[in-house]
């Protein structure tokens, strides 16, 4: 069984809501009052039957701080928000000309304390230190006790692990040296500082960590360093914090990388536990979608099902994935400049390609269910940039798509879009009225929630 922890690390664009319990990685997860989730780079804590999710509020599109967003819950889907944990503070390392990243919570039972930890940075990434803040309720507001470098050394993306142990050993885990080298050391007692060094995986090169624990095991979760650009994230064991630590292994297709997202917190579910990253926009950072999969261990090493919607049972510690209706996008009638395209990528062999700027292609008797219904679209973007592509169905009024690069044109990545569907069958088409170009269709699952 994986063990009780409060807070590990997170980094990630990702899921909202289909119906009341579903989880939909990738598209655009209002709150309660219909606002867009500003919980970027956050942690997660459960407080009885509640939980509490932390993250940087990235509304204004900019890396500056402006506030640590608190949010709660009792199902991971629907989440109200409250109070802001921690807000600017002028002339100090957590001012609105600051960086303030990836907040960790842990409750420290032994002064009934909450202690929230988070990068804390000059707005040129001139000054890596961890920043440390106290509440005595969950949300807070938190009091800022300061910023500094753990050991006198760079602290740069981090994430905080609370062991099962009596005492509930704490630990930072932490990119240093220039992201060369990354470092776990534990905590104090009150969770304000660090005392001795853990264990360093020197040379390295690795951010955006989370931790696990299962049948004492150590599962640590990281992605490699590549600014904003995805890569493909892996997974670390060790018997001990202390080490030794196995080498990488992946816990996605690497070709993927990691499904257009990056690590930032990894939750224990039952046997199993949920991979919770970001899908960073960094030109318009409020945007960014947050990417919640299972993380299975059937296989006996950690692998994310890739599921476009899937529900959670929290009592039971299980997951559901989904099932829905595939469409080839090859079967769909083309119009104008869109062609055939070939590629073993492709669910069928076939896609099809140039749609945008001229091309369309509709498929035809795409059954629904009389409401609105997340539908699936595969797709492949070479380019280095996002492109779109509008949808219409039966002829209405089009809606636009994002389509992140996809890491080249044999690489499949999919992106939700909720449509309103007929009772039977419907056409749907994609690429038309655009004067640019849509990435290349392999097909779309349609899902009846």
């Amino acid at each position: 069984m994986l063990s009780i922890y409060v807070l590990v690390g997170l980094a990630l664009g990702f899921a909202a809501c289909a119906s009341a319990q579903d989880i939909v990685a990738g598209a655009t997860w209002t709150d309660t009052s219909g606002n867009v989730i500003q919980a970027h780079g956050g942690g997660f804590l459960k407080v009885e039957s509640t939980y509490y999710w932390f993250g940087e509020d990235k509304s204004d599109n900019s890396a500056l701080f402006k506030a640590v967003s608190c949010y709660a819950s009792t199902d991971l889907v629907n989440w109200a928000r409250q109070n802001d944990a921690l807000a600017p503070i002028s002339e100090t390392m957590i001012s609105t000309s600051d960086i303030v990243e990836r907040p960790k919570v842990l409750f420290n039972s032994e002064n009934s304390e909450y202690v929230v930890w988070f990068h804390s940075d000059t707005s040129n990434y001139g000054a890596a230190m961890v920043g440390v803040a106290t509440a005595n309720t969950p949300c807070g507001p938190y009091t800022y006790k300061g910023s500094f470098k753990p050991l006198g050394a760079d602290s740069r993306d981090m994430g905080l692990f609370q062991d099962d142990d009596s005492a509930q050993t704490a630990y930072l885990l932490y990119a240093s040296d220039n992201n060369q080298n990354f470092k776990i050391t534990r905590l104090d007692t009150d969770y304000y500082n660090v005392t001795t060094e853990a264990s360093v995986l020197t040379g390295a090169t690795l951010e955006a960590p989370g931790m696990v624990k299962r049948d004492n095991v150590y599962y640590l979760f990281a992605s490699h360093t590549s600014g904003w650009d995805p890569n493909a994230n892996k997974f670390f064991t060790a018997s001990s914090l202390s080490g030794p630590w196995s080498s990488e292994a992946d816990i996605a297709p690497p070709a993927t990388r990691t499904y257009f997202s990056q690590n930032n917190f990894d939750m224990p579910l039952g046997s199993d536990a949920i991979y919770m990253g970001d899908r960073w926009r960094p030109d318009l950072l409020g945007s960014s979608r947050y990417i919640w999969y299972p993380l299975d261990w059937s296989s006996g090493n950690p692998q994310i099902v890739h599921a476009d919607v899937w529900q959670v049972n929290l009592g039971a510690g299980t997951y559901t994935a989904a099932s829905g209706t595939s469409y080839e996008a090859e079967s769909g009638t083309r119009s104008g400049s869109s062609t055939l395209i070939t590629s073993s990528a492709f669910s069928g062999g076939q896609g099809v390609g140039y749609l945008g700027n001229g091309g369309s292609v509709t498929l035809n008797n795409v059954q629904g269910a009389g409401t609105s219904q997340w539908v699936a679209l595969y797709y492949a973007n070479g380019d280095s940039t996002w492109r779109n592509t509008t949808v219409s169905v039966n002829g209405g009024a089009s809606v636009l798509v994002d389509q992140p690069d996809s890491g080249g044109g044999d690489v499949i990545l999919s992106v939700p879009v909720k449509l309103n569907l007929r009772q039977g069958a419907n056409s749907i088409t994609f690429g038309a009225d655009q004067s640019t170009y849509a990435g290349d269709l392999d097909k779309i699952i349609v899902y009846s929630s």
